[in-house]
């Protein structure tokens, strides 16, 4: 399994580390991909996606890199499933409810409820993140 993310200082990518050690618990691969190294027709051949994208601005997608590949998104992923994660400083996570809302308009199916932690992933919030992983591979 890819779990795909974008992150600007590094609390996405950690949350993405520890989703793929809960799948790899499960006995499942999982490959850390960068946004950047990925396009929508890598995807084509995936039955989960899993993506991680963090708040940015006013709860919003990153504009350049994060924005444009949620909109290739749209046509292509009818009938996947997806889980959705992400890491937030301000506000109460109404960025991830948005992109959850796409993602079904998509016609994807989500696996659980998008996963959200403040800032960088410690404690509680690693074991959370784990527990997501293993909830993805079963």
């Amino acid at each position: 399994m890819k779990v795909i993310y974008w992150s600007q200082t590094g609390n996405t990518k950690r949350m993405a580390e520890l989703i793929a050690k809960g799948i790899e618990e499960q006995g499942k691969s999982a490959e850390l991909v960068e946004l950047s190294e990925i396009s929508v027709d890598d995807l084509r051949s995936e039955e989960v996606i899993i993506f991680g994208s963090p708040a940015y601005g006013a709860e919003e997608l990153e504009d350049t890199k994060v924005e444009p590949f949620v909109e290739a998104l749209e046509g292509n992923i009818s009938g996947k499933k997806v889980a959705l994660f992400g890491s937030w400083g301000w506000g109460d996570g109404a960025w991830m409810k948005d992109l959850e809302e796409r993602i079904e308009s998509y016609g994807a199916k989500l696996i659980a409820e998008g996963l959200i932690v403040k800032e960088l992933p410690e404690g509680e919030d690693e074991v959370r993140c784990i527990k997501f992983g293993k909830l993805i591979a079963k």
